[in-house]
């Protein structure tokens, strides 16, 4: 049995490389590229304006990654002792991951629990809604898809900016990368045809992996493939697309591993 990570390139080797270790057969087929955005003007921007925020929410590694490699030399924010007292919010271990190797201090960054139940965006409200007061301010980092065009497409995170708005504070937005179709040659068809019929388990991380498949392999039946996925939206999205069996996971690793093996 062999498992399919479609994560983005880099994030799906470290899976692959993790899977490998638990044993298994993995292989990385990543079914969604990140880019840089083109227009990094608003990314400069956004760092010009961190006085004005309380916090800074991040979608994904991703997000931070992008975000962090436009930051200014000798930029205040995120440091223990400046004056500057701005909170980094994580949806999850990835992301808390990614800003601690961007030099965030662990103090300074609110997310949900190791052991939370799920990590998205309902999670992290539930760890930080609390705390935000009429006035402030909050910048959400996000990606979003190639081909949107409109000055807030691919929010992806509307829920969480609508209840910062019900609590009286303020938000804005700012795009740090976008999500590209991947290189699709004759190998992956190959490799994704087979995975369609041979007992493979599809691991899903996004939603949009799943729309990318299904554009890619438009003639494709997936009633006789198996997948886990990482949220109910996820999995969801995997049932619609036509996928006979779909397990949902917690992100996390070891959970992964579990629901993997309960479909041996």
């Amino acid at each position: 049995m062999r498992v399919i990570v479609t994560r983005p390139a880099r994030d799906a080797a470290i899976w692959v490389d993790a899977m490998a270790a638990a044993g298994l057969d993995a292989m990385a087929l990543p079914l969604i590229a990140v880019c840089p955005v083109e227009d990094r003007a608003p990314l400069h921007a956004a760092w010009g304006r961190m006085s004005d925020y309380t916090a800074l929410m991040f979608v994904s590694g991703n997000a931070v990654e992008h975000f962090f490699a436009e930051k200014p030399p000798l930029a205040p924010v995120f440091i223990a002792q400046s004056a500057i007292k701005i909170r980094a919010f994580a949806t999850g271990p990835g992301t808390v991951s990614a800003l601690l190797q961007a030099g965030v201090p662990a103090v300074c960054i609110d997310s949900p629990a190791p052991d939370a139940g799920q990590f998205d965006s309902e999670a992290l409200w539930g760890v930080v809604g609390g705390r935000l007061l009429p006035g402030q301010r909050v910048l959400i980092v996000r990606g979003r898809d190639s081909g949107d065009t409109a000055p807030n497409a691919g929010a992806g995170r509307d829920w969480f900016a609508n209840r910062v708005l019900q609590a009286g504070a303020q938000v804005d937005l700012v795009t740090a990368y976008q999500r590209c179709l991947p290189p699709f040659g004759p190998y992956e068809q190959k490799q994704a045809d087979d995975a369609a019929t041979d007992g493979s388990v599809w691991l899903f991380s996004s939603s949009q992996a799943i729309a990318n498949l299904v554009s890619l392999m438009p003639r494709q039946h997936w009633r006789a493939a198996r997948a886990v996925a990482t949220h109910s939206r996820i999995a969801l999205a995997a049932r619609q697309a036509g996928f006979g069996v779909v397990c949902e996971s917690r992100p996390t690793l070891v959970d992964v591993l579990a629901s993997i093996e309960l479909m041996a």
